[in-house]
């Protein structure tokens, strides 16, 4: 993948926000982005799509939902970039957290909404 296309697929706040949140979290289920984003299940469904064609992140499946995570196979200064956002921007996710934080502890929420 190239800067360009890289940096494309982030051109979007949505797409941009999801994979923030993902990198942060470390692995992220579609509700859980829906509560914190305030957005539809159709929207983020399809952000995500389009972060997966492009190759940043990868899913896994546990019942009928599904679990994403930065993809590790990208090259170290898309890492890189990604994380020195977050360090540098800890009030631009801040409102998102908040909300995520609000479904509860990790553990149930993934039990609650995800299981």
């Amino acid at each position: 993948m190239t800067p360009e296309q890289f940096f494309k697929c982030l051109a979007d706040e949505t797409r941009c926000r999801c994979l923030l949140l993902i990198q942060q979290e470390l692995e992220l289920c579609v509700c859980e982005l829906m509560a914190a984003l305030d957005e539809s299940q159709p929207k983020i469904s399809r952000h995500l799509a389009q972060l997966r064609k492009c190759g940043l992140l990868e899913d896994r499946r546990q019942g009928q939902w599904v679990f994403y995570r930065v993809s590790p196979e990208l090259p170290a200064w898309m890492v890189s970039v990604l994380q020195q956002t977050l360090t540098s921007n800890a009030d631009y996710l801040q409102t998102n957290l908040t909300r995520l934080q609000a479904m509860g502890d990790r553990p149930e929420r993934v039990n609650a909404c995800c299981a």
